[in-house]
């Protein structure tokens, strides 16, 4: 079984046990349902064996889906500390360094930091992993990456160590379809719109498994609120152009540029307290941090702060 089957697995084995469904569970995999049926049975009938009970709710690890499920995390936990050690003796110049984010964030975090530091180790190499986040947590708690950017760090995991910017807010973008529409109003004042009324719009919203994604559906759990999603997109700047082009409202971070054309939308600056995110860099909270790491994580805090209203600036 190579490495990369074996990690696989264990993304499926833990969506399957998450969700109690194989639908779900494969559509948070970005894989068809058949597939992912079809995976876990091949091995069934490999090991001669039930690896998931699916009797009740909710879904289990029988006890021969236990010791499978411990001997693929063996090989992901000696496969990250093959590469920790390979990567100790390398030579310091040609150091590689792997970061995930999730492709949205990244477009405009890294532009901030990267080629600041790369300024100052121009032979490092930055390798990406662009993923949803709970892809990149895990695979920074395994060790196969050195450093996951995200936001709302108080979500993460307690074995992972961040660092972060501070709070920071969401905007949501009111086009004419929607009732809450103020005509020939650019900016609405804050604090003006119940938040209540804001989620009970047809909406724009990024896919399952993105923070922002998280954090809308947190609020709507919260006001028991039945959404009216109209789309979904994995590409926080697809739904900004869609809510613009008068399809649905959408949140976006206040980092995200988007300009005033108050004739086909207003924009709303959402009350910091009713909804936020701190943008963070993480790691294993065991890793040792080099020096070159510790210039990372400082050209993080200080060229992402000193550039953060990088998205109020025109495209």
């Amino acid at each position: 079984m190579s490495k990369y089957y074996s990690q696989d697995i264990l993304y499926y084995i833990d969506a399957i046990l998450k969700y109690s469904n194989y639908g779900k569970a494969a559509k948070s995999l970005y894989i068809s349902q058949p597939h992912l049926t079809q995976v876990i049975k091949r091995i069934e009938s490999q090991l001669n064996c039930e690896l998931i009970s699916r009797n009740k709710l909710p879904y289990r690890l029988t006890e021969q889906g236990k010791i499978y499920y411990q001997y693929l995390t063996s090989i992901e936990n000696n496969y990250a500390r093959l590469l920790r050690e390979i990567s100790a003796v390398s030579d310091i110049d040609s150091k590689v360094i792997k970061i995930g984010v999730l492709p949205s964030l990244g477009t405009y975090l890294l532009p901030l930091f990267l080629p600041k530091f790369l300024d100052m180790h121009p032979n490092c190499r930055i390798e990406l992993s662009e993923a949803l986040p709970e892809k990149n947590e895990k695979l920074t708690q395994n060790g196969e990456l050195d450093f996951w950017l995200g936001q709302n760090s108080r979500n993460i995991s307690p074995n992972l160590s961040s660092i972060t910017w501070g709070r920071h807010g969401y905007r949501a973008i009111i086009p004419r379809c929607c009732d809450l529409y103020q005509k020939d109003i650019a900016i609405i004042p804050e604090g003006t719109i119940d938040i209540n009324n804001i989620l009970r719009q047809k909406l724009i919203l990024t896919s399952k498994g993105s923070a922002i994604r998280k954090q809308i559906d947190q609020l709507l759990s919260i006001y028991k609120v039945e959404p009216k999603i109209i789309m979904e997109s994995t590409e926080i700047n697809t739904a900004r152009n869609l809510a613009a082009s008068n399809l649905g409202l959408t949140f976006i971070p206040e980092s995200v540029y988007v300009k005033e054309c108050p004739s086909e939308y207003n924009i709303y600056q959402i009350p910091i307290d009713e909804l936020n995110l701190d943008y963070f860099i993480a790691y294993h909270s065991e890793r040792k941090l080099t020096d070159i790491d510790k210039d990372l994580i400082d050209a993080f805090l200080v060229h992402g702060q000193n550039n953060f209203n990088i998205g109020d600036q025109d495209e």
